[in-house]
């Protein structure tokens, strides 16, 4: 077992304690089953014939020197695979379909090539679109770091955020643009975005726009952009619905895949049986007193549900916040921040507001809340085991 408890409270399971002949969870989404022993994987230690030897040194790429200076401010010197394989296809015009897990690097993968293309010709304006607000923020903060000292604008444009202040920075015709479909959509109607002049559009987390009802929106803004046009397609999941996108929004793709299982090898998996009856609030704590739970981030099925749980995490003595969709864009923002630093050391979180952030050492992800498909328990606990970092998952079950 990964885990011992107080066994008088509940315990950890494996594969033999499941009764086959229950009815499985039937996901609202896809209509996909989830059975409890997909929650349970122990992580595999990478054998060192198993470690990604890249092509390329990011020396190496065609790229302009004060790029290439910044990147090696970041610390960065080896590309991982998905930046390895994709941007030199970038490099050439190319459009890409990049299949890879979460946190693999995908937003280096495009950013790198895409600022060497605005300084190469200066016209150019690029269109990044995601699903939210957070992943749209976190590619803005990546792109500072690679265009630091450029000169070139951008604007991230999400819901939630002062859209006066938006619109200014459109008029000073910013070579970047990063938003949500439907911010975006709607500064179009508002006549402050015009996408005339964006001749490359990078589509990342198109799977979870897809999954999120974005799909109008996203052709709607893409008929507004001129063709040929330069795309750049990203996704985790490879559906019959996003290959159909894949086959309407890109020609020619090359398509770079660099999935090898659907949840990371550096995350041991596992599940909390509570008995029923028993107080599953008393569990949580019962695990988050424990002194290699440093970094927790804790999924939650319901905004409401998530912000009570976060008070009553309060009321315990534990510094913990929320992020949900009835919070503001500012006090999201607070609460990400304030874990990021380990100001604070318990997150909780809808899958929305969690969807595509890159926090480092992340030590566990808690489903507090089962979650709805299996896409989205891989999206949940991508959220650890990054960056070479081992990580642990927990999913309570009834």
């Amino acid at each position: 077992m990964a885990y011992q408890y107080q066994q008088r409270n509940f315990r950890s399971s494996r594969g033999g304690h499941f009764s086959q002949s229950r009815r499985p969870n039937r996901s609202a989404q896809r209509g996909q089953t989830i059975h409890h022993s997909r929650f349970i994987n122990k992580g595999v230690e990478t054998l060192a014939e198993d470690v990604f030897v890249p092509k390329h040194a990011f020396a190496d790429f065609a790229v302009d020197e004060r790029i290439k200076g910044n990147i090696a401010r970041k610390g960065y010197v080896t590309p991982t695979p998905i930046q390895d394989q994709a941007i030199p296809y970038i490099l050439q015009g190319r459009d890409i379909v990049g299949i890879a897990n979460t946190g693999t690097g995908k937003t280096g993968a495009f950013l790198i090539p895409l600022l060497d293309k605005v300084v190469k010709q200066r016209e150019e304006r690029i269109l990044i679109m995601v699903p939210t607000r957070e992943l749209a923020v976190q590619i803005e903060e990546e792109y500072r770091g690679f265009s630091a000292g450029s000169g070139f604008m951008s604007v991230c444009a999400v819901g939630g955020a002062n859209i006066s202040a938006q619109i200014r920075g459109l008029r000073a015709n910013p070579h970047f643009v990063i938003g949500t479909p439907g911010r975006l959509k709607d500064l179009m109607e508002r006549r402050a975005l015009d996408l005339s002049r964006f001749r490359t559009v990078v589509l990342d987390e198109a799977d979870r726009m897809l999954d999120m009802g974005f799909i109008a929106d996203m052709r709607f803004i893409l008929s507004q952009m001129p063709t040929p046009r330069h795309t750049l397609f990203f996704s985790a999941t490879l559906s019959s619905e996003i290959e159909k996108l894949i086959g309407d929004f890109l020609t020619n793709e090359v398509r770079v895949s660099v999935k090898t299982r659907d949840t990371s090898q550096d995350v041991d998996q596992d599940i909390v049986r509570v008995a029923p009856g028993a107080d599953k609030m008393e569990h949580l704590r019962d695990l988050l007193i424990q002194p290699d739970f440093r970094k927790v981030l804790i999924f939650g099925r319901t905004k409401h549900g998530v912000e009570r749980l976060s008070r009553n995490l309060q009321e315990l003595g534990f510094k913990a916040e929320s992020i949900h969709g009835n919070k503001s864009h500012s006090q999201r923002q607070r609460a990400l921040q304030a874990f990021k630093e380990e100001r604070i050391g318990i997150l909780v979180a809808t899958d929305v507001a969690a969807r595509g952030l890159d926090i480092p050492k992340v030590s566990h992800v808690i489903n507090y809340d089962q979650p709805n498909t299996y896409d989205d328990y891989v999206h949940r606990i991508g959220r650890t085991g990054r960056a070479g970092e081992r990580g642990k998952a927990l999913t309570f079950v009834n």
